[in-house]
């Protein structure tokens, strides 16, 4: 399918954070000050292109991008749109889900579950860029929930497993539950070595689905969409505990949540998402260079006469 390219208004701009985040000064029934949410940005859509199959996901590089749908991923020409390659799983094979893609070197790893069969079970599964072929995989098996977005950061690999507030259909339960939701840190064996929780808000805005995907940005921070809303949620790992700080959310016109990926191949740095309904691929340019650190003091250290009693 021929694809379309639209070049969108490059500017970048700043809106006002959402209302929930205005009354800093607000006290909740208990009396406990509110918490002010972080600012909202809104990014500007630079290209867009028709494809086929862009149903979950896409993934980037320096000349090609790979939209994914469940048993398909669909190699396509950046500059053109034109798709040139695509891998087909058969329908009784054992690829039931592919959640996602990041392209590390020359391999692609695309995310894969059992969604939304019980018990949950998610691998890894690699492919080779040039000619599409499979290659390798790895079984994480039945584990922390549905195993959707995976990236290489800092030496390191990182994951999203979500868990969700749906019920599938002929079940009675909640499948995980999306307060159960995870992010992940893997060493070069995918074996964890630590995970954080995601903010009770944006899980809410998730509900009742889950953290869909994610991808470290040129800003050093990680970068997070759920399954439904067309807006990126700016993380940073916290100095202590266990959940990650909210730092920025970003408007991603059209978009309808689903796997992201930093296109990090160019000078000017994009943000890739799909609009599922239409089938497209899109890049954004996204201000992150004006999204910057809160500024928060979480804790003193007091001296003899300062100590609290």
């Amino acid at each position: 399918m021929a694809a379309s390219i639209a070049v969108g208004v490059l500017a970048l701009s700043m809106v006002a954070p959402a209302q929930a985040s205005q009354p800093a000064q607000a006290r909740s029934a208990a009396g406990v000050a509110a918490v002010a949410e972080p600012p909202t940005f809104t990014a500007a859509l630079a290209r867009s292109y028709d494809t086929f199959d862009a149903n979950q996901a896409v993934g980037v590089d320096k000349k090609y991008f790979y939209v994914v749908d469940n048993r398909k991923i669909t190699k396509h020409d950046k500059a053109t749109g034109k798709p040139l390659l695509q891998f087909v799983s058969d329908p009784d094979g054992p690829m039931i889900h592919m959640d996602s893609a990041v392209v590390v070197g020359d391999k692609l790893y695309a995310t894969h579950s059992n969604y939304d069969q019980s018990p949950m079970e998610s691998s890894i599964e690699v492919f080779d860029t040039k000619t599409m072929r499979h290659i390798d995989t790895y079984s994480f098996g039945i584990y922390r929930g549905s195993l959707t977005w995976l990236d290489r950061h800092d030496g390191a690999w990182w994951a999203g497993f979500a868990n969700y507030d749906e019920v599938p259909d002929g079940e009675t339960e909640p499948y995980g539950g999306t307060d159960n939701t995870q992010i992940v840190k893997m060493n070069d064996d995918f074996q964890v070595v630590e995970s954080w929780n995601i903010p009770k808000t944006i899980l809410d805005r998730f509900k009742p689905m889950s953290n869909s995907g994610g991808s470290w940005g040129p800003d050093g921070r990680l970068w997070l969409t759920g399954h439904d809303l067309g807006e990126a949620y700016v993380m940073k790992l916290p100095s202590a505990g266990a959940e990650l700080q909210w730092v920025a959310t970003v408007t991603l016109p059209s978009v309808e949540g689903q796997g992201i990926a930093w296109d990090r191949s160019d000078r000017t740095p994009e943000l890739w998402a799909i609009k599922r309904s239409t089938s497209q691929a899109l890049s954004f340019t996204v201000p992150f260079r004006s999204i910057g650190d809160p500024d928060t003091q979480t804790w003193q250290v007091f001296g003899p006469g300062q100590f609290q009693q």
